[in-house]
């Protein structure tokens, strides 16, 4: 019994994937998909001249909480050759304490509840943000403990990590080492816009509970063509997330990058409760 989770029942030859695939890393598939953003940047132009600031980092947090409350399988993970679901719904990312190349990096966790919306899930990560960047935040839960272990020498520190692994796949490890642990979300997401990067792809880790991790690449000009021809120059960006195969199909997550890319083409969503069934995905 895990505290954090809750088993599923599967197919019988989805069962068998597992045992013939029994790590994240023979399971990743990544999906890339270019993004007309058009709406989202006038959506948030308009809102920053009323006063009102958000960033494209919350606009995507907020659509990709509202793609895995309407799509759960997202919130699937593998352990131990069993299927579970998250018990809620997190969000994570990494942030650097300060723009430099030699600042530390903290895990970051953003819980999502039902009726989170823009406004709110804006709140959360940019009051996580705010107190890294304008205080010296106490490391606690797995940022602490990966301060403490990292400096072991190799003969404890590597034992001990294998015995993470072990306790982590039967959801026994204890809270001080979940706590803020970006492996045990339903997502990770990486903003390489910000950095002026494009998506990229990005393994997934066999530790932890976490089947995904998203790329968000910079906005981009680009020429449309038309079906009569004609040209329009539109907003694009390029969104990437490798996934574990084995908690989906090829045509769910199709489906759910689909549903994506509908919310950001139509902003005025992110406003509604994150939990708002959106009908034909």
């Amino acid at each position: 019994m895990r505290k954090d989770a809750t088993r599923v029942e599967i197919p019988a030859l989805m069962q068998c994937m597992i045992d013939l695939k029994p790590t994240r890393k023979e399971c990743e598939v990544y999906i890339d998909r270019k993004i007309d953003v058009t709406e989202l940047v006038n959506y948030i132009t308009d809102l920053k001249q009323k006063g009102v600031h958000y960033t494209y980092f919350h606009a995507f947090l907020t659509a990709i909480a509202k793609v895995m409350y309407n799509r759960p399988r997202l919130n699937y993970f593998v352990a131990n050759r069993h299927m579970y679901t998250h018990n809620d719904i997190t969000l994570s990312f990494v942030a650097k304490i300060a723009l430099e190349d030699k600042s530390d990096e903290l895990m970051l966790v953003v819980p999502v509840e039902e009726n989170d919306n823009l406004e709110t899930l804006a709140a959360k990560a940019t009051g996580l943000v705010t107190n890294l960047r304008n205080s010296k935040p106490e490391k606690s839960g797995a940022n602490g403990a990966a301060d403490a272990l990292g400096k072991l020498p190799n003969i404890i520190r590597v034992p001990i990590f294998w015995l993470m692994k072990k306790l982590g796949e039967r959801g026994m490890l204890p809270k001080s080492l979940t706590d803020n642990n970006i492996y045990f979300t339903s997502m990770i997401i990486s903003n390489l816009g910000s950095i002026r990067c494009g998506a990229i792809y990005h393994n997934i880790a066999d530790f932890g509970s976490c089947s995904s991790l998203a790329t968000i690449g910079e906005i981009e000009n680009e020429m449309r063509v038309n079906e009569d021809g004609s040209q329009e120059p539109r907003k694009v960006c390029h969104f990437g997330v490798t996934l574990d195969e084995r908690i989906g199909d090829g045509f769910y997550f199709a489906r759910s990058i689909a549903l994506m890319a509908h919310i950001l083409q139509h902003p005025q969503m992110l406003e509604e409760p994150v939990s708002t069934k959106i009908e034909d995905f």
